[in-house]
């Protein structure tokens, strides 16, 4: 089952090439539904604490120890899910517009699909490579080729940006899994992952393949001081594209910690525990005060990502259960808020041409339906207490008063940030005096249905964030077992 979750999104779009173009978007949108009924049966079907699920292990390359390995467990099957789940919105959303050479747009939307769940689902460490750098080929040419030329960048330039800093960022991980496959031979090469967690590396060793590793996710996230190329490419990005680019590629980074680093390279972990969570700490506090400062709302959207980000990587490097816990269900609830702020926007840019905060208002009235959506995912944004953001959020900070007080506090900080870019943001676009020459009209039928289903998802998740914990919380204690704190409360085991 796998299997046809990762290739059936490449499938229809392959097929959609053949298609007349008026039909290729709707084809794609049907290709993405597939994929998610198929991967909503993944995470209906797992068994809790059964281990790797859903396996598909076929020897790929026999001289070199590499597998086509893929399956999933509690660390990946949510991830796997909230790809299907943002990508059919988003997708149906382009579907309704008019695309300038429509079918290959749909086939690169649907590649990146499969490349990003492929991502998710490998279980050796040159398959999770390849994956991880073919997610860039699509992304290159739906920013490259269908993005828009902004006032001191062009999409090619800003496109050009992205992929040097995240090329840069695949190579290093390149040379360290097959350094790591290699160095941990004991006459037999091997990069699965789970038999290299097996096998001991020394110290010196995992010192500089952990930063390898590392300095690849904190791009792809993107973290602070690696974030160079993220605003450049926010601001000429097709919107759907972004929509899926924002919600589901920058978890990759944070769920390759979880799933490579803390298991392969234990040691250096600890010992660079503490520069990663400063890192993390500092991503959260200068995406909150960019989010704030900034009026372009895409701009916003990506800053409040940066600093959710840094919430998520300080959830992982607090190596407690709880804080993975929470790094997991922050993932979830990260992606299906900023999926629909990201469509919301695209709509109002639509309805107004403008995408500026202080060239907007007058919705709430005029737009009611449109505001309310906008209203829910504001509040998601802010983790207002009640919603699962507030759970995951809840869950890393008590994992690091646990293990570093001075960081939990300083954490803390970013929930109060995090209220006020959030509110700002509907406040301004939604309650501002209407501008001249806006006349706002209402969300249509098929955007209201498809904004509101993401909103409904984030309802019932509010209503019940079990469904992911429960599932989730024995992947997430063996994740960090290494790291066994002294025993003491613990919330990692929700209550059913």
């Amino acid at each position: 089952m796998s299997n046809a979750v990762l290739w059936a999104p490449l499938a229809f779009g392959l097929i959609g090439l053949f298609l007349p173009s008026r039909l290729s978007g709707w084809w794609a949108a049907l290709g993405a539904a597939v994929t998610l009924a198929l991967a909503a049966y993944l995470a209906i079907d797992l068994d809790t604490g059964a281990g790797l699920q859903h396996v598909t292990d076929i020897t790929w390359i026999s001289g070199l120890g590499v597998h086509y390995s893929i399956g999933v467990d509690g660390l990946n099957v949510f991830l796997v899910l909230l790809t299907a789940v943002v990508w059919l919105p988003a997708t149906a959303f382009a579907a309704a517009r008019e695309q300038d050479r429509g079918r290959l747009f749909f086939l690169m939307l649907l590649l990146g699909e499969t490349a990003t769940l492929g991502s998710f689902l490998a279980q050796d460490l040159l398959l999770f490579v390849l994956f991880f750098d073919l997610m860039l080929v699509p992304f290159y040419f739906l920013f490259g080729a269908w993005g828009e030329d902004r006032p001191g960048t062009t999409a090619v330039g800003a496109t050009t940006k992205m992929i040097v800093f995240t090329l840069f960022g695949s190579l290093l991980m390149l040379v360290g899994a097959i350094a790591t496959g290699i160095l941990a031979s004991d006459g037999d090469i091997t990069f699965s992952i789970a038999e290299l967690q097996q096998r001991t590396l020394g110290a010196g060793s995992q010192d500089w393949l952990f930063w390898f590793f590392a300095v690849a996710f904190l791009v792809k996230m993107p973290a602070f001081l690696l974030h160079g190329w993220f605003p450049d490419a926010y601001r000429v990005a097709p919107l759907a594209a972004l929509a899926v680019f924002s919600a589901v590629l920058s978890k990759v980074g944070a769920y390759g910690f979880l799933r490579v680093v803390l298991p392969l390279f234990p040691d250096a972990t600890v010992e660079f525990q503490e520069i990663v969570l400063v890192i993390a700490l500092a991503s959260i506090l200068y995406g909150s005060v960019m989010a704030f400062t900034q009026t372009d709302l895409r701009l916003v959207a990506g800053y409040s990502s940066v600093a959710q980000l840094g919430f998520i990587t300080a959830g992982v490097f607090a190596l407690r259960p709880d804080g993975a816990d929470g790094a997991i269900l922050q993932m979830v609830n990260h992606g299906l808020v900023v999926a629909p702020l990201l469509l919301i926007i695209a709509i109002l840019s639509e309805r107004t041409g403008r995408e500026d905060l202080r060239e907007l208002g007058g919705y709430a009235v005029r737009a009611p339906v449109l505001a309310s959506l906008f209203l829910i995912v504001a509040l998601a944004t802010l983790a207002m207490p009640g919603s699962a953001n507030f759970i995951g959020e809840f869950y890393i900070l008590t994992a690091l008063f646990q293990a570093k007080i001075v960081y939990a506090l300083v954490a803390s900080a970013g929930v109060v940030l995090a209220a006020y870019y959030g509110l700002r943001l509907y406040q301004r676009t939604m309650h501002n005096r209407l501008p001249a020459g806006i006349e706002p009209r209402d969300v249509s039928v098929h955007d209201g249905l498809l904004v509101g289903g993401l909103v409904a998802v984030i309802l019932a998740l509010a209503l019940y964030p079990n469904a992911v914990l429960s599932k989730t919380d024995d992947a997430a204690r063996a994740s960090v077992a290494g790291f066994a704190p002294e025993p003491g409360p613990t919330l990692s085991r929700a209550p059913e």
